[in-house]
């Protein structure tokens, strides 16, 4: 897609974070935004800064958990021009605790935000392109699509899911040369995330090394959507890591396990809470966050690198910690 000047882009999840650092972006090349949220006055705040920035932008009022929301949402999409040429499956929430502790119901919502909502956006955008001959379908993955992490079970395993709604969807659609299934993997992003998930830990969670701002996240995405390709890894160094797991992998997910108890929970308490989960929290309809990462990334590493090397000389017979809780000792 050599432009995006007048094309029609649908982004769920546009209300904050990511999705309205996206919006912004799409609209500085002149797209026509389709944005699609709980939150109507958060989207209206999100179209007026797409107007700002040179853009289009429609409203639609949309819960991605609802299949009928999601095909009203392609119907009144249609209605700009009569096509729809990128599609982005972008909402998502989360729920920090351990599997047993986090309460069914909300794993559940998770999971039916992330990978229903990815499912029903495909399902309502495909059929549109196959018969255009042409579209990109852009799912918003993670980094932890390809590597768990501790305290967030149900978003690891809907970000695999995700990421495998993608492979499969590519292999479908292998005769349709014009239809582009992208998958884009960000790290840790600063955006209000970290306030609104679920929280059943009892410490609020921050941002973990190395975050990326959501406009930098926006310009991968908008990127993807102008030259597609598979995957697109946010940082790019990433895959160093993953590489590294691919390698050892008992002692990277030991490393993980350690790393996420010291630096991913301060010391402030906070009470079980559903957060965003099933409802949209007010006064966090922000592209950034305001949970930034208690130690900064040269510190991070220098801690990492320090605790892998331990732990390869040493292995199984490193004293665990006595506690999950970050103020556990080593």
């Amino acid at each position: 897609m050599p432009s995006l000047e007048g094309k029609v882009v649908v982004l769920t999840g546009a209300s904050s974070g990511l999705g309205r650092a996206a919006a912004v972006q799409f609209s500085r090349k002149g797209a026509r935004l389709v944005l699609a949220a709980r939150r109507q006055t958060a989207l209206e705040e999100t179209a007026e800064l797409c107007r700002r920035a040179g853009g289009e932008a429609l409203v639609v009022q949309t819960d991605v958990t609802d299949e009928a929301a999601v095909r009203r949402l392609a119907e009144q999409a249609l209605t700009l021009n009569g096509r729809i040429d990128v599609w982005v499956n972008n909402a998502g929430v989360s729920a920090f605790g351990q599997l047993e502790e986090v309460p069914f119901e909300v794993h559940r919502r998770v999971i039916e935000t992330n990978v229903f909502g990815s499912m029903y956006g495909a399902r309502a955008a495909l059929p549109i392109f196959k018969s255009q001959r042409a579209g990109v379908l852009i799912n918003v993955g993670s980094i932890l699509s390809q590597v768990g992490q501790p305290y967030v079970p149900s978003y690891v395993i809907s970000k695999f899911a995700v990421r495998g709604l993608t492979e499969t969807l590519r292999s479908a659609l292998a005769d349709e040369p014009g239809i582009h299934v992208c998958s884009l993997l960000p790290y840790t992003i600063d955006t209000p995330h970290f306030e609104t998930g679920a929280n059943y830990v009892g410490f609020r969670p921050h941002a973990l090394p190395p975050v990326q701002s959501p406009e930098k996240v926006a310009a991968a995405l908008v990127e993807l959507s102008e030259h597609p390709r598979r995957e697109r890894r946010v940082p790019r160094v990433a895959g160093l890591g993953l590489a590294l797991h691919a390698l050892f992998p008992s002692a990277v997910e030991k490393a993980i396990l350690h790393l996420v108890r010291e630096w991913h929970f301060d010391f402030t308490r906070q009470e079980p809470s559903t957060g965003a989960v099933f409802s949209p929290t007010e006064g966090d309809a922000h592209s950034h966050g305001q949970r930034p990462a208690r130690v900064g990334l040269p510190g991070m590493l220098a801690w990492a690198a320090v605790h892998f090397l331990r732990l390869l000389a040493h292995g199984e017979t490193t004293k665990p910690r006595a506690s999950l809780r970050p103020h556990s000792a080593h």
